[in-house]
């Protein structure tokens, strides 16, 4: 095969890639028209604060997307079933951690025994505000959850920083939404190509920050 020929087969590669994901976002963006969106956004908040590796953001931001004046909505189930899956992750780790450690550190990432001496550290610096940040950016928000549970960090300062902090992000999300849903959705149509190729860099940026913060 000469060069011509794979660079021709290269860029059909990326052009089906592109397709995919595109088709992709067309049908989760699809889900905002039938019932069943709503619920779905609600389990993977909940399983993505305790072990579940995606998280909701990008649901949320669909499904705000398909309809911008239910964006609020959106993040209200959003927030409610994260804190109560960090509340689950929080009673894993005070009750189960003994049984379920190797588990984690095995099969969910984020969890490696390195980090969690970290995460105890940052809770004996200030508790509420590792578990808001976590909870606000990027940063494994399940990690926190569990280790709050293991080291027995007050249930009142793990609530009060879980809900602000996963308030504010998906709300956050949601009014920016609700304020250019129709512009944002028009520009994610035009420009999805590129767009997808800036998000998987500042993804992989973010697998990068993590990994140097915890």
């Amino acid at each position: 095969m000469n060069s011509t020929t794979k660079a021709k087969v290269t860029v059909l590669g990326v052009g089906s890639i592109f397709a995919g994901l595109r088709r992709l976002y067309d049908w989760t963006l699809s889900w905002a028209e039938g019932r069943f969106g709503p619920a779905a956004l609600g389990v993977l908040a909940f399983t993505e604060s305790s072990f579940f590796p995606i998280p909701p953001d990008p649901l949320l931001m669909a499904l705000a997307l398909g309809k911008p004046r239910r964006s609020f909505w959106f993040a209200t189930v959003c927030t409610v079933c994260s804190v109560l899956g960090g509340l689950l992750g929080y009673l894993l780790g005070l009750f189960l951690w003994q049984s379920l450690d190797q588990f984690f550190f095995a099969y969910v990432p984020g969890f490696t025994e390195e980090n969690f001496r970290i995460v105890q550290a940052k809770f004996e610096q200030n508790a509420f505000l590792a578990i808001f940040a976590a909870a606000f950016t990027p940063i494994p928000y399940k990690v926190f959850t569990v280790g709050s549970g293991v080291f027995q960090i007050p249930l009142d300062a793990f609530v009060v920083a879980s809900v602000l902090g996963r308030g504010l992000r998906f709300y956050g999300e949601a009014a920016l939404l609700w304020r250019w849903g129709a512009a944002a959705k028009d520009f994610i149509d035009r420009y999805f190509n590129l767009l997808t190729v800036i998000f998987f860099l500042l993804l992989v940026l973010g697998f990068w920050v993590v990994g140097r913060t915890l």
